[in-house]
């Protein structure tokens, strides 16, 4: 079981667009400094490469207009701050001025996006590798010029393999959205294990969610934004929109498949039916997998296993017999489980036929107009820079401490230069430094362990093989997996990098040892000084910025809440709402994470922060599961005590809303109780269950807003 799992992860990376992205870096990088060492002229390889490598940061995965101008703003950045450098380079005054200014200005770009802030780091990168050429002032235009054909020949590779295989990039985002969404769905099957801790299982509940935010965030930027992939014009593209629009569906049922775990369990625990709910969960999940390997490869899928078929009929029998046995009302929760159960095979199966054979084409089918809302459009405003000119702005205060660290490491290898490569220093510095202490401190560990094993590679390599050709295929197999996971593992790729590199300096000459001893320091020298400026320098503690991330989160979710109230809910605007809430929860998520690695005595209500972060989850979750069933039919008009329920738990949201801001309003909560359980003889069971949901409701969001007050 083990190998095979292996064996389906080695298919993920073969087919994946990292793994892609890393061929075609490779190949642009490499082919200029190939045909230049042919023809006798090694400095124009390097020159060409530069230029290249500076494209292909801006390169990140996107839509392609945005990846074309991108590139063609690196390109001509890289290209000038090439020929300032070549020519200031000479004078150390003029030199270290340069370093301070462009290092904050190009930081500063991260306000635009981050791919705006990738091409300031590219720029930044070209300003340090310009420190190593010995350049003559006369040779200066010509090095700038080379730069910029270098990343013209870049962008015209990568935007030829985009008009090649346009659906390509789409494929594989939507890939990986639904391998984080097959993993989520494999991490609620653990709440319905009564061994399995729920506070654990919350803990990577919520760190999932990040992950699936993210991935889906990226199919929805590449689909909504391409024209090309949009318009119902062709059936790749519509076919890519509808699994997509099916899998934003499907992880809203997974995540509506939420109730008071502790209640289930101690209810349902020796019927012998929870196992059967964890073994059905888990082989849907192993379903989407096999779903996401299909459109990641381009191959067609089956259609759904039978055994998953059968054991779902098997669940729903196990259901009617305890419903036989045991009060309906106490059962109720189960059917509904089975239901959403039903609606998750009806969108697994949706999507393998997509797969088998496409969608068709629809006349009214109008995304670019109907979708519109659901992309965020970040205008590119000068304005935008001036008014993050303030300590108040955290982007202002990383390019400061950036500026301030880049100029000192100029100055101690100015004023203590050792080896040949102390422009190492900086460079480590740039790639090292984050705006938050606790990214800067992961990049820290991870480079150094990634620098430490990968020489002892690259020495074991330069050791035991001493044949060029085969030293020459090494090169090319370490820059490839470099390049490769560069946006997914930062100590793979330093540890592949490094021996790349000790290959790259043995080609010239280089001693090995001596490469590997002086990369070692200026590593440790170049990673003190991040470390060091991360804490001393205007740091950006997360703690600080907790309140701004819990009330938007809350916000949007009060705004999901107060729609179970509508008399109609438009499928539009609670798509929005839904949307809302998992990109503000996902935000919440991964700052907590971030303050949970940064230092104790800086963490600030550690436990109550963690706690609202779950609750969070549980009333989204919870919301969802009455706000979908209430889309799918809206003659489930909420009633007048069923309303007042939901008034309640709004009037508790608002007032914790107020205790993170004064500035919000404080409602007087309705000093009436809550309406009695009616009668469960004379009622309904939906109703029953309805109350019994919407009684768990209110004391989430009391709890919100008792958990709150601590804060404030």
């Amino acid at each position: 079981m083990p190998s095979k799992k292996y064996l389906q992860e080695f298919q993920y990376f073969l087919f994946s667009q990292h793994f892609s992205d890393g061929i075609k870096t490779t190949i642009g990088v490499l082919l200029p400094s190939l045909l230049a060492s042919y023809f006798g002229n090694m400095a124009v390889g390097f020159s060409l490469s530069l230029g290249a490598i500076c494209v292909s940061l801006a390169d990140s995965p996107g839509p392609v207009t945005h990846k074309r101008n991108g590139m063609l703003v690196s390109m001509v950045l890289g290209a000038v701050v090439g020929l300032v450098t070549g020519y200031v380079r000479q004078y150390p005054v003029l030199l270290g001025l340069e370093i301070l200014v462009l290092s904050f200005v190009c930081s500063m770009f991260l306000i635009y996006g981050m791919r705006a802030s990738l091409i300031g780091l590219a720029a930044l990168l070209v300003m340090i590798l310009t420190l190593a050429q010995p350049l003559d002032p006369s040779a200066v235009p010509q090095f700038s010029f080379l730069i910029l054909a270098g990343g013209a020949w870049y962008m015209v590779m990568s935007l030829l393999s985009a008009q090649i295989m346009p659906y390509r990039q789409t494929q594989q985002a939507l890939a990986e959205s639904i391998r984080e969404v097959a993993k989520f769905l494999q991490i609620k099957a653990e709440f319905y294990n009564p061994t399995s801790d729920l506070e654990q299982q919350y803990h990577r509940l919520v760190t999932q969610q990040v992950l699936v935010n993210e991935k889906q965030a990226a199919v929805r930027e590449l689909l909504f934004k391409s024209r090309l992939v949009v318009k119902d014009s062709t059936r790749k593209g519509r076919t890519l929109f509808m699994i997509f629009a099916d899998m934003v569906d499907l992880y809203e049922q997974i995540t509506a498949i939420h109730y008071d775990y502790t209640a289930l369990r101690a209810r349902f625990a020796s019927t012998g039916v929870l196992p059967k709910i964890v073994q059905l969960i888990t082989g849907y999940a192993d379903a989407l997998h096999h779903v996401s390997l299909a459109v990641q490869s381009n191959q067609t899928h089956g259609s759904e296993s039978p055994q998953l078929a059968r054991q779902l009929e098997e669940l729903g029998q196990a259901i009617q017999d305890l419903e036989n046995q045991q009060d309906s009302v106490q059962v109720l929760v189960l059917k509904k489980i089975f239901v959403n159960f039903k609606v998750i095979a009806e969108r697994v199966q949706s999507v393998e036929k997509y797969l088998q054979l496409g969608a068709r084409e629809d006349t009214a089918f109008a995304p670019r107009e109907e979708f519109a809302p659901f992309v965020t459009h970040l205008k590119l405003d000068p304005q935008l820079f001036l008014q993050n000119l303030t300590l108040r702005s955290s982007v202002f205060r990383f390019s400061f401490r950036m500026a301030v660290v880049c100029l000192l490491a100029y100055v101690l290898t100015k004023a203590f230069p050792y080896g040949q490569h102390s422009y190492w220093v900086l460079l480590t510095v740039v790639f090292i430094l984050k705006p938050g202490f606790s990214l800067t401190k992961q990049r820290n560990y991870q480079r150094l362990l990634g620098t430490l094993v990968g020489s002892f590679v690259g020495i074991l390599v330069l050791w035991l093989v001493e044949d060029s050709l085969a030293r020459f295929l090494f090169l090319v197999l370490f820059m490839v997996a470099t390049y490769s996971v560069q946006r997914i593992n930062y100590v793979w790729n330093v540890l592949f990098m490094t021996p790349f590199v000790l290959l790259v300096f043995s080609f010239l000459g280089a001693s090995g040892l001596a490469v590997v001893q002086e990369r070692m320091v200026d590593t440790l020298v170049g990673c003190g000084l991040a470390f060091l400026a991360s804490y001393l320098i205007f740091p950006n503690w997360e703690a600080k910025q907790m309140k701004t991330f819990l009330q938007t989160a809350l916000k949007a979710n009060l705004d999901y809440l107060q729609m179970l109230a509508k008399p109609e809910i438009t499928e539009v605007a609670y798509k929005l709402a839904r949307k809302e809430v998992y990109v503000t929860s996902a935000n919440l998520s991964a700052a907590f994470q971030r303050m949970a690695s940064e230092p104790k005595n800086k963490q600030r209500k550690k436990k109550e922060v963690y706690e609202l972060v779950v609750l969070n989850h549980i009333l989204s979750s919870f919301i969802a599961t009455m706000a979908s069933g209430r889309l799918s039919d809206q003659s489930q008009v909420l009633s007048e005590p069923s309303k007042k329920m939901v008034r309640r738990a709004s009037q508790a949201l608002q007032n914790a809303l107020h205790a993170l801001d004064a500035s919000q309003p404080l409602v007087a909560v309705d000093p009436k109780p809550l309406p009695e359980p009616t009668d469960a003889a004379v009622t309904p069971p939906e109703d029953t269950l309805l109350q019994e949901q919407l009684a768990f409701l209110n004391k989430v969001c009391h709890d919100i807003a008792r958990t709150t007050q601590a804060l404030s």
